[in-house]
């Protein structure tokens, strides 16, 4: 019996797609509105972008507050969490010997952000070493604080890892980086869509998510969410229309400076942010709480069978704790590239094989449209690839 979810779903039947975690795919109703939007847009340029678009933009960010729990004048749509965390990272006045306190199994685009801006400010960008496999919240906690010094000034954490998967307690590191009176930064890239977000509740000062991900919208559309006390601190990555706007300018200054400086940047097309109320409502109408549920229960059946084929141990406790709708499996390879490759063009399967730092990782993302079958095509094909001794050992 073929699974329902595969029809809502542009993705190639051919291939065997374990690889959502990495660039998420777009439900077929919201691709459709998508594309509804670029047709306005192209219809009639001038009222989009000038008029129009900035009413639709609200209308949007209204959806995703009530999505995450905040109010929409405090979040501002960006391309990535990259793009967003480099508007955070260049705004703050660091001086010679800050810290920014991280984990080293943070993403790797954003330990280069973090790693540039603090070089150019004489500070330290500091990957605490986290061992892995993960014991218990508690031990990762005091793992975590114990990189902290007089100079931290912030910490920046991921709420799902990248390279390992791994859910991370955030909500308890956050409270208490508060108490000790730092910034904190967390990157949910991973979350939307994945994992329930209140930002009402998380003490998180700044946070961004990818809706491109785990919330099903098209490429691009992802968000800033800045604690309204800070926003003040923040400038645009790019100075445009927005920036120091007067009722004489190309357009009039809103009730909101975060929203002027860090929305209003020229010509774009911002009609992938325009879908999220689309994406919203497709998630609903799905009950995508009992979806991401049975992906999860797929994820723990498998993962011990995986780490055995593997001859490594898991990197954490198999449960809803540390993990979501992904796992990462240690591999042993030399050439997680060509093993990547191999994969595809052989096997026809779509899954990351990824290194960080020493280690070599293969990931698999469990979404609506995937089943066993699909895992047992990854087992196989591994085993397969393993008994040949070439591209694992």
């Amino acid at each position: 019996m073929q699974n329902p979810f595969k029809q809502h779903f542009l993705l190639n039947p051919e291939i065997t797609y374990l690889g959502f975690g990495s660039f998420g795919s777009c439900a077929k109703p919201v691709f459709e509105n998508y594309q509804k939007w670029q047709r306005e847009l192209e219809f009639e340029p001038v009222q989009f972008i000038t008029v129009n678009g900035y009413e639709y933009l609200k209308r949007s960010r209204e959806a995703l507050g009530k999505y995450i729990h905040c109010s929409p004048d405090d979040v501002v749509y960006t391309m990535n969490p990259s793009y967003a965390i480099n508007t955070i990272a260049k705004s703050m006045k660091l001086q010679a010997g800050d810290e920014i306190l991280a984990t080293n199994l943070e993403y790797g685009a954003l330990d280069k952000t973090w790693n540039y801006y603090c070089k150019k400010a004489g500070a330290i960008y500091k990957r605490q070493v986290i061992t892995l496999p993960l014991i218990s919240k508690e031990k990762f906690i005091e793992e975590f604080f114990s990189g902290l010094t007089p100079k931290t000034k912030a910490i920046f954490i991921s709420e799902i890892t990248s390279t390992t998967a791994l859910k991370f307690p955030v909500k308890e590191i956050c409270e208490i980086a508060k108490e000790k009176g730092l910034l904190t930064i967390v990157d949910g890239a991973h979350s939307p869509g994945h994992i329930p977000i209140d930002l009402s509740t998380l003490k998180a000062d700044v946070y961004t998510g990818a809706c491109h991900k785990w919330m099903l919208t098209p490429k691009g559309c992802s968000f800033l969410y800045v604690k309204r006390e800070l926003q003040h601190l923040f400038d645009p990555l790019i100075i445009s229309w927005g920036y120091d706007s007067a009722p004489d300018s190309y357009r009039e200054p809103s009730h909101s400076q975060f929203l002027d400086w860090h929305q209003l940047q020229g010509t774009r097309d911002f009609s992938a942010f325009l879908t999220v109320p689309k994406a919203i409502e497709f998630l609903n109408e799905h009950n995508w709480e009992k979806v991401a549920a049975d992906c999860r229960a797929l994820v723990q059946k498998n993962a011990q069978r995986f780490c055995d084929l593997l001859d490594t141990k898991p990197l954490s406790p198999i449960n809803d704790e540390f993990l979501g709708q992904m796992l990462s499996v240690q591999i042993n390879t030399t050439e997680p590239e060509k093993l990547q490759r191999h994969l595809f063009e052989k096997y026809k399967i779509e899954v990351p094989v990824m290194r960080h730092e020493h280690y070599m990782f293969i990931r698999f993302s469990i979404q609506a449209y995937n089943s066993q079958e699909d895992l047992d095509i990854l087992y196989n094909a591994l085993k397969e690839i393993k008994a040949e001794g070439i591209l694992i050992k």
